[in-house]
């Protein structure tokens, strides 16, 4: 599982947080260099703060790669009278990156799970999803280490999760396809040995007839 934690803590903006990871200033000469590569200037007064306002984006888009998404599950609830039905929370929206053109990816994703002993508060699944979101992805591979982390810290007799999203990779350059949604899934445990589980998951995560 690619879980990646920044360690090192700074309040110093230009001391770079790992051996490699730049400084801010590197980050916004780095943004000037490819405006004067599109064929702009920089410097013009509609640019002038463009690099640190990027910089400033880029740490909110990027903001995963400071989570420990198994961390995040490690609060676990034993006293649920012994319930053991499907714990789902469907339509968490998301905002990612390509890692290959690095533009927008836009969806939502279902999660579920079926809990053996313990659950874990549902704000934390979402936040599982926010934290592989917020960095650089393919969504097959987001969609795999949300599974695959609830599965590995929860313990649970089954994970189910299914991602659809539109990648801007695709609608706003290359083919251009607009309106083209990719969907995504990983089925552990329950969901993916028995039949009847995995269908009464995907029934209960499919729009209503006439939406």
């Amino acid at each position: 599982m690619n879980v990646q934690v920044r360690t090192e803590v700074t309040d110093d903006p230009d001391v770079p947080l790992s051996p490699l990871r730049p400084s801010r200033a590197e980050a916004e000469a780095a943004v000037g260099t490819l405006i004067r590569w599109a064929g702009d200037d920089p410097t013009r007064e509609g640019l002038a703060g463009t690099p640190e306002r990027v910089v400033r984006a880029y740490e909110e888009f990027f903001c995963g790669y400071n989570e420990d998404p198994a961390w995040l599950l490690s609060r676990t609830f034993e006293e649920v009278d012994g319930y053991d039905e499907m714990v789902i929370l469907r339509d968490i929206g998301f905002d990612s990156h390509c890692e290959h053109h690095m533009v927008p990816i836009i969806g939502r994703a279902h999660v579920a799970y079926l809990p053996d002993r313990r659950v874990v508060g549902i704000s934390k699944l979402a936040r599982v999803v926010e934290a592989f979101a917020r960095r650089l992805q393919i969504q097959e591979t987001m969609t795999a280490q949300i599974a695959n982390t609830i599965d590995q810290v929860l313990e649970p007799r089954g994970v189910a999760v299914v991602v659809e999203a539109q990648h801007q990779c695709m609608t706003t350059r290359g083919i251009r396809k607009p309106g083209v949604a990719m969907v995504t899934s990983r089925m552990l445990g329950a969901f993916r040995d028995d039949p009847m589980t995995r269908r009464e998951f995907l029934a209960m995560i499919s729009p209503p007839a006439g939406r």
